[in-house]
């Protein structure tokens, strides 16, 4: 029998080129911020799992015992380690949760990190695909996603401006978004033109279409019912997961009506109870990476009909202030520290519940969305939290 989870403490550091702080140091930092904030001391955390980048992009194997498991608080404790790519930070999130579901454990911390600026990520992502059919085709994740892109462009017969217009538009309100979030490592002020001139880097991508690479920690802990209503006052209860993969080879699978993410939030939807997801969810934290893939993914999580992302972006829907705030911490596209990117999905989503977003708070949140998407564009992970348990 699945037990009742609840979050009880989050921790991010500041997000960005984070020369000034090792990977155990950042560790550390969100490790203790999420203690602090649950009222917890790390004797208190009875198992840990942490996730980063596959070995390559940290060029350590088995970093997790190199240098993850002292700041983790993991000394003499169960630890395991994650890697999926992009949705690593939400596989992570779905290891703790299931540990203490399953009754195995009743409290565990969960963290997602990452440091790019001392490795070679690029080069790493140029390599991360089969290399005889796949890899001609692909020079990292721009390439990937520009294909992607273009299928989602042109398969409704929506004007090629007209989806422009809107992934720029979503561009700023993420950038603006971020400029609330103290956490967010990309924090400037740009407009439209400044997206529509910025320069193609896989058409039809822009850079400013596209997230950074940054280094940063964040960590979530979650507790059983039992003890979640012991331990804190706003308990942040996990009403539904859905998780999916699907096909390896790029160009075996239909990246619009994209059945990983379609079938992950679908289990979510199902497992939480959710049957009209714009009208029940009150904000969405949806993997952004780049521009047009959050538009696509609006559809795949039926929060529009299918070919009606733009008009959604258009009807401000998914702005603050909008019936369905998606991002508001700026998402991916603003801070992406790949091991933890989907962790912060999950953090954010939390904190809009418990209230404690800051300047990027989104009024009277009950039910929240998090997401992340993960593999060579082949994995889809969906959490969604509520004030309230099913």
């Amino acid at each position: 029998m699945v037990r009742k989870v609840a979050i009880v403490g989050t921790g991010q550091t500041k997000h960005g080129k984070r020369y000034d702080a090792s990977m155990p140091e950042l560790i550390h930092y969100a490790v203790n911020k999420a203690l602090d904030d649950a009222g917890l001391q790390i004797e208190e955390i009875e198992a840990a799992v942490t996730g980063s980048m596959p070995a390559p992009m940290e060029g350590v194997n088995a970093c997790h015992l190199y240098w993850g498991s002292d700041p983790a608080g993991a000394f003499l404790k169960p630890l395991m380690r994650v890697a999926t790519c992009g949705t690593t930070g939400m596989s992570v999130a779905h290891s703790g949760f299931y540990h203490v579901a399953s009754g195995l454990f009743d409290v565990v911390i969960a963290i997602g990190a990452e440091k790019q600026y001392e490795g070679e990520p690029q080069g790493v992502m140029n390599t991360v695909v089969e290399t005889i059919f796949q890899q001609p085709f692909v020079a990292g994740a721009p390439s990937v996603f520009a294909s992607q892109s273009n299928e989602y462009m042109h398969r409704y017969n929506i004007p090629e401006d007209r989806v422009r217009m809107a992934a720029a538009e979503v561009s700023v309100r993420n950038h603006d978004d971020a400029l609330d979030n103290p956490n967010a490592h990309i924090q400037i002020k740009i407009t439209v033109d400044d997206v529509l001139n910025s320069r193609i880097i896989c058409y039809p991508v822009r850079l400013l279409d596209v997230c950074p690479s940054s280094d940063g920690a964040t960590a979530v802990i979650f507790a059983s019912e039992e003890k979640a209503r012991k331990i804190t006052d706003t308990p942040v209860w996990v009403k539904g997961v859905g998780y999916r993969g699907d096909e390896y080879w790029l160009g075996d699978s239909d990246k619009v009506l994209w059945d990983s993410a379609i079938e992950a939030a679908r289990a979510a939807y199902k497992m939480a109870g959710i049957t009209n997801p714009i009208k029940q969810l009150d904000v969405a934290e949806v993997y952004n990476p780049f521009t047009f893939q959050e538009l696509l993914y609006y559809e795949c999580f039926d929060f529009c009909e299918k070919g009606e992302a733009v008009k959604l972006v258009e009807d401000r829907v998914v702005f603050r202030g909008g019936e369905l705030p998606c991002d508001p911490s700026g998402g991916v596209l603003c801070t992406n520290p790949i091991g933890a990117s989907g962790m912060n999905r999950v953090a954010e989503a939390t904190m809009q519940i418990q209230g404690k977003a800051g300047k990027h708070q989104v009024p009277d949140v009950e039910t929240a969305f998090a997401h992340a998407m993960g593999g060579t564009d082949q994995l889809n992970g969906v959490m969604i939290l509520g004030r309230t348990p099913k």
